[in-house]
């Protein structure tokens, strides 16, 4: 799966695009002859065969004693009205623009997989899948798919759904060089037994062999079936039937102004174990309000039903214990902690641009940057200091590193290094030839401008200047991932995994296209890769070789020993600046929206990424009515500490 960016409905059914006017309708084409070739033409990964070719000896799971996800109180219905930080550029999940802050609204957080992580147990229960089984020999997962399961709209999923994304996912129709990649080098086989039996080989046995296929999505191979050389363009605008809860309805989406979500009620999982008490609301309204004080103020009016605290400015001064909606119990707040990888916010170098390719100077910015100062006065001390970009990983993460501290001194050290020693008038480092220590430092995390605030005055302490550009999510986004950025403030939401992954962040391939000679010396021809996770534009060829043999490796103590030496290589070349994380979130909301007892799981990155609240209409009207006439309600703070963990010292 691929790493998102950190901000979590599906892809959907739509027949014309809100107030605005649909494009120009495109000659329909068909590539099923295209793909049926591409079949035929890969027969070692490709097999067709039938039930009777399927081992006896199996040894199926089906999750079925796992609890439930979700409270048997959750009622169904209402309006939840939620921020939507700017609007997307594309409904595509896939090519340029699509791993945008929209992104969890139509993937990542409500389709189906064939399976799905317990956010509590860890283990897996049913998707779209029924049962697997796992055979070691053969580096193979066997995977019967569930019989109910259709597409919302009411076409079956089938096998062939699942075939269908081995050509989807390596054409290059789709423009997006990491999926290519992915695709080709991290599967071996599929084989099709029936409409609803198949299995899926790996090239290497993990410790959790199973995850890599049981957290694969299908497409809809029947809506699909017009992919080509305009693929972008045909499919800019078009929804796809999704797997999971929510539709667009024709009309419900106007263009950079909001995008409303219905809950399908023939949703084929509506009944089903961990999924009947999920997605509870009718309606989701997403509204574009791109400045997140115009967010709490709509909030406070009872506009949006729901504001994320973290930020210590929120829970502590705008919205205080003492605030009369607060004190008079209309709106309550929540705070919990949770064990999770830790989305490693922090400055992401690339190494591609003049200057930022020279060790010398990266390690200045490293020393340069004051995160204990913006955790100190931004955060008031909550958050913690990252010291890798893959932390929370138990023993995965290295276990001695340590963040370069803020250090002037050190800075300009490694800054003399690099031959910049005299002050300009302005107070910044300059070389001999006038070329400047001077950086554009982006983000696309309006409400953290003050971070970069803090940041860049420190930074100027060292004879380093950041020019500040604060853009929105989905531009900021784009910038990276075209690799036009110098530096770039942001952090990856990961997937709930068992250990890191390096390849998509630091592997060769996902920075330039033939990085290295055969010797391994710098191939002096190579161009620039886009639309990676390589924001680093990090090219080593140790860490490849170290990579290469991290994924082949089948037990736990060999990738321990080898995570631990990548996160060392890592460091040492000082393209990442570990920033800080949170062990925890927190979450103001208005009385109405309701959770389980337990608000939230171990390893949720948010309160409503399993879409676990409902809403009350009862107590909805009951707050309201105490609210205008002054009536004080029972005041609700809570703290859920039962996941709490130690800061690393």
């Amino acid at each position: 799966m691929k790493l998102k960016l950190y901000l979590a409905l599906p892809l959907l059914i739509l027949s014309a695009c809100g107030d605005s006017p649909p494009p120009e309708q495109a000659p329909v084409i068909n590539n099923t002859e295209e793909v049926q070739q591409y079949y035929k033409d890969h027969p070692d990964f490709f097999s067709f065969k039938t039930l009777g070719d399927v081992p006896t000896d199996l040894n199926w799971e089906s999750g079925g004693d796992l609890p439930e996800v979700g409270s048997p109180n959750a009622l169904k219905g209402g309006l939840e009205t939620v921020r939507l930080a700017d609007f997307p550029r594309t409904l595509r999940t896939v090519g340029p623009d699509s791993n945008g802050g929209f992104r969890p609204w139509i993937l990542d957080n409500t389709t189906m997989s064939l399976a799905h992580r317990h956010p509590n147990q860890l283990d897996y229960f049913p998707g779209l899948a029924n049962r697997w089984a796992v055979d070691q020999d053969s580096k193979t997962v066997y995977v019967e798919l569930d019989p109910d399961a259709t597409w919302s709209d009411g076409v079956p999923i089938t096998s062939d759904d699942y075939l269908f994304i081995f050509w989807f996912f390596r054409t290059e129709y789709i423009t997006a060089p990491w999926y290519n990649n992915w695709y080709e080098n991290q599967f071996t086989n599929i084989t099709r037994y029936s409409d609803h039996l198949i299995s899926i080989s790996i090239p290497e046995l993990k410790p959790d062999t199973d995850s890599k296929v049981l957290e694969l999505r299908p497409l809809p191979r029947h809506f699909y079936n017009e992919v080509g050389e305009d693929f972008l363009e045909r499919y800019q605008w078009r929804f796809a039937p999704t797997t999971a809860a929510y539709v667009i309805k024709e009309g419900d989406l106007k263009k950079g102004r909001s995008i409303r979500f219905t809950r399908n009620t023939d949703w084929w999982a509506k009944d089903k174990k961990h999924w009947r008490y999920r997605f509870n609301i009718d309606r989701v309204n997403l509204i574009v309000i791109r400045d997140t004080p115009k967010v709490f103020e709509a909030f406070k009016r009872g506009d949006i039903d729901q504001f994320g605290l973290s930020l210590a400015e929120y829970w502590y001064e705008k919205l205080p214990d003492t605030d009369p909606d607060v004190e008079n119990g209309y709106i309550h707040k929540k705070w919990f902690f949770n064990e999770r990888p830790r989305p490693p916010y922090g400055l992401w170098i690339n190494t591609d641009q003049p200057l930022l390719n020279e060790k010398s100077v990266r390690l200045g910015i490293q020393h340069a940057t004051h995160w204990q100062l913006v955790i100190d006065q931004f955060f008031r001390g909550d958050y913690d200091r990252l010291n890798t970009a893959n932390d929370g990983y138990g023993r995965f993460s290295h276990p001695t590193l340590r963040g370069r501290p803020f250090d002037v001194e050190a800075a300009m050290k490694h800054f003399a290094d690099a031959g910049f020693i005299e002050r300009g008038d302005d107070g910044i480092l300059k070389r001999e030839d006038g070329t400047r220590l001077a950086f554009t430092l982006s983000s696309g995390y309006e409400s953290l401008k003050d971070v970069l605030t803090i940041l860049k005055e420190e930074a100027s302490k060292a004879g380093i200047e950041f020019r500040v550009e604060v853009l929105d999510g989905t531009a900021g986004w784009k910038k990276v991932q075209e690799k036009q950025h110098d530096i770039h403030f942001s952090a990856f939401g990961y997937s709930l995994e068992l250990y890191p992954r390096f390849w998509e962040t630091y592997h060769s391939s996902n920075a330039y296209y033939d990085a290295f000679l055969d010797d391994g010396r710098i191939n002096p021809e190579r161009k620039s890769k886009t639309q990676t996770n390589n924001l680093e534009s990090f090219a080593v060829y140790e860490m490849d070789g170290l990579i290469d043999r991290y994924r082949q490796a089948s037990d736990s103590e060999t990738m321990i020993e080898l995570a631990h030496t990548m996160s060392e290589l890592h460091h040492e070349e000082a393209s990442f600046v570990p920033g800080y994380y949170a062990g925890f979130f927190r979450l103001g909301h208005w009385r109405w929206i309701q959770y389980p007892e337990d608000f939230s799981f171990k390893h949720a990155s948010g309160p409503t990424q399993y879409f676990v609240h409902w809403i009350d209409q009862d107590i909805k009207t009951a707050t309201l009515n105490a609210r205008r006439s002054d009536q004080p309600l029972s005041k609700s703070i809570e703290v859920f500490d039962q996941y709490r963990t130690p800061a690393i010292p």
